[in-house]
């Protein structure tokens, strides 16, 4: 079945069920205002960040005392967690409409859980503007010390939950699943690990007679949200073919087995506190090492993506004008990037944030492409102009992909990760690498800016339209 008859059949499906399909219609509009929002937020503080950079700033009138970290960790938290953490939920919402058949249950669950995530928002940015407040660069979930922004993360994760747990009551074994619900439920069982990570490291944090550092509190559910935000890179990967390749052309059983092959590794994380001493090396390199079993399935599947293209011909043949494509393609050559770099790198250099930049890109590229096509089909609204979407994706991920390139010839030449120093006291090499990696994340900056103006602007949108310059 081709997207478009696949799109058809789902506006029947819903028509059956008016009030609910409604409903869930503003449901998924507020998950996107809230994913695109988060990046908004995550856009004023970069601007933020680089006037923090201008000399004699932080003498300023009212700008905060050491802002540039605090502003870096609230940019980290809204353009990765938050944003991500918006896309999984409303996938999952699609996941509810598809496994309900139109009658869902437990309703109000989404709803409740989009207004505590929203209450988050002030919770998580507005420490960074108190003069008191300490910033702790702490891998996965960067943080800041006051309990404001310690609210802020439960309201988010109690946000997100809210919807899985309603997805989970609308699971049928009488019903045929489909995939995107298939992954979406893995997706949705993976979280509650991360959580129950995250609240088993707090308790055995507070029983110990050892200085445990939020850092390693934080390792073991932050690296289980990395096969979360792995299942919502399939299941885009999954979206974008579908609607460029064929329904037909995509091996669906290939998805579903790789989607359940992360899910299945992830078990095994939250045993790790239980088998190994908390807090310990061993207990830190466990996880470390669980986290490389994510590159295989998702090599299979990309792999599997690639096969299918080339049935169309050689790549030249492709359909590159078609945005869900071109998305598909920037977020599989950014993987790709990522992953010969991860098994490159070692020491604390910047090697390590060009390989997870590289990978995480690869999930917001591909999460962006989703929403402009997948996405405002899904919400009933108008296509953006396909070449508007293939200029912000060629820019946002061309750029990153450029930028992690040079972050990661600078470290290995020496540039240290985590400071705003200039490159003055860099090796010469390393002072080109930064180099490369500063201008290229300029058309990064432009390109994610490019999908928050054209998103809203389509999100405003009241009814479909034609697609322009196509």
């Amino acid at each position: 079945m081709s997207h478009a008859a696949e799109s058809t059949s789902s506006m029947v499906g819903l028509d059956a069920a008016a009030p609910a399909a409604s409903a869930l219609r503003s449901e998924l509009a507020g998950w996107a205002w809230l994913a695109v929002g988060a990046l908004a937020v995550a856009g004023v503080f970069a601007l933020l960040l680089a006037l923090s950079r201008v000399p004699g700033m932080d003498k300023a009138p009212f700008w905060p005392i050491g802002f540039f970290y605090k502003g870096l960790v609230i940019h980290v938290v809204f353009s990765l967690v938050i944003w991500l953490m918006g896309v999984f939920a409303f996938l999952v919402t699609v996941a509810t409409q598809q496994a309900s058949g139109g009658r869902v249950r437990a309703m109000p669950l989404g709803r409740i859980g989009q207004g505590v995530a929203l209450v988050a928002f002030p919770c998580l940015f507005a420490p960074a503007f108190l003069d008191a407040t300490q910033p702790e660069l702490t891998n996965y979930i960067p943080l800041i010390r006051h309990p404001a922004y310690d609210l802020g993360l439960l309201l988010l994760a109690a946000g997100v939950l809210a919807p899985v747990i309603r997805l989970f009551l609308n699971l049928d074994p009488r019903r045929t699943v489909p995939a995107l619900t298939v992954a979406m439920s893995v997706a949705g069982f993976v979280y509650l690990m991360a959580l129950a990570s995250f609240a088993v490291a707090g308790m055995l944090a507070r029983e110990s007679d050892l200085i445990v550092s939020r850092d390693m509190v934080f390792w073991g559910g932050g690296h289980l949200m990395q096969f979360v935000y792995a299942i919502v890179l399939l299941t885009n990967w999954r979206i974008l073919a579908a609607r460029s390749l064929g329904e037909t052309r995509i091996e669906d059983a290939m998805f579903r087995v790789a989607v359940l092959i992360v899910g299945v590794l992830a078990i095994a994380g939250p045993f790790f506190y239980a088998e190994f001493d908390p807090f310990s090396e061993a207990q830190r390199q466990a996880f470390r090492l669980l986290q490389f079993g994510i590159a295989l399935p998702t090599l299979v599947f990309a792999a599997s993506l690639i096969a299918d293209a080339l049935t169309l011909g050689p790549p030249a043949r492709w359909p590159w004008r078609d945005p869900a494509f071109f998305a598909l393609a920037t977020s599989l050559a950014l993987f790709a990037l990522g992953g010969v770099m991860g098994l490159l790198i070692s020491g604390s250099d910047t090697r390590t944030p060009a390989h997870y930049h590289a990978v995480i890109t690869a999930v917001s590229v591909s999460s962006a492409g989703m929403l402009l096509t997948f996405g405002l089909e899904e919400l009933g609204l108008a296509p953006v102009s396909t070449r508007a979407t293939r200029a912000l994706i060629a820019l946002y991920g061309g750029g990153q992909f450029v930028a992690s390139i040079g972050m990661f010839v600078a470290g290995g030449y020496g540039a240290l990760r985590k400071t705003p120093d200039g490159v003055g006291s860099l090796d010469a090499v390393a002072a080109a690498g930064m180099a490369v990696h500063g201008i290229a994340s300029i058309f990064t900056i432009i390109g994610g800016a490019a999908f928050v103006v054209i998103a809203i602007s389509a999100l405003l949108r009241a009814k479909p339209g034609r697609t322009a310059n196509a």
